[in-house]
This record gives structure tokens, sequence and C-alpha cells, in this order.
């Protein structure tokens, strides 16, 4: 007695055929395009989680550098003097602190300033 596939993969077809929707042309429309087409997707979006950490830091290290040009200071030196100060905030508290609470950035730079 053979064993008939037709119910199951009409069933993978379907979940397939669901997460490709929204894609364009065949590939939400043919089992094998919009296979490939899901597995690229699947590439890319991991690529993207990756890439998300440090296009959030260039945003930080973006902002922190233009509220630091204000202020007659590079970023660098910046970086520098914390560090000789024993300052160990990371890029994104910083950034923080430059949008939320600009009272507190001013303050860590005053005590760079004075060390």
């Amino acid at each position: 007695m053979r064993i008939k596939r037709g119910v199951s993969s009409h069933k993978r077809h379907k979940k397939l055929l669901r997460s490709v929707k929204g894609y364009r042309m065949t590939k939400r429309r043919l089992v094998k395009v919009a296979r490939e087409a899901y597995l690229h997707a699947g590439v890319y979006a991991y690529a993207g989680r990756k890439k998300k950490k440090s296009d959030f830091r260039r945003l930080w290290i973006t902002r922190i550098s233009a509220y630091l040009k204000n202020n007659n200071l590079s970023y660098s030196q910046f970086i520098n003097e914390l560090k000789k100060a024993k300052i160990s905030l990371d890029r994104k508290m910083l950034s923080y602190l430059i949008i939320n609470d600009e009272n507190a950035f001013k303050a860590i730079l005053d005590k760079i300033k004075k060390s």
C-alpha cells in the first residue's frame, strides 16, 4: 500500500504561501519561487538584526558628536577624557542624557573639564 502525500504537501504549501503574503509577483503565488524568497527573506532578516546594532551605535555617536561640537570638544577627546575620569557610561546612555536630561550631561562635561 502506498502513502499519498497530497494532504501533507498541500498543508505545507498553504503554510508557506501564508507566510509570503505581501511579496510581489510570483513570489507570493508559486511554491518553488515562494520557498526561495522565504529563505532569502530569513537571511536578510538575520543580517538586519545584526546590522541594527551598528546602526544604533552610529546614531548615538553622531548625537554625542553634534552636541560636543557646540561645546568646542571633539568626540574622540571626549571619550578619552571619559576613560581618564573613570566614568563608565556607554554611548547609548550618553545619547539618552543629551536628549532627556541635558543638565546631567553638562555635569559630566564639567567633571571632565576639571580633571
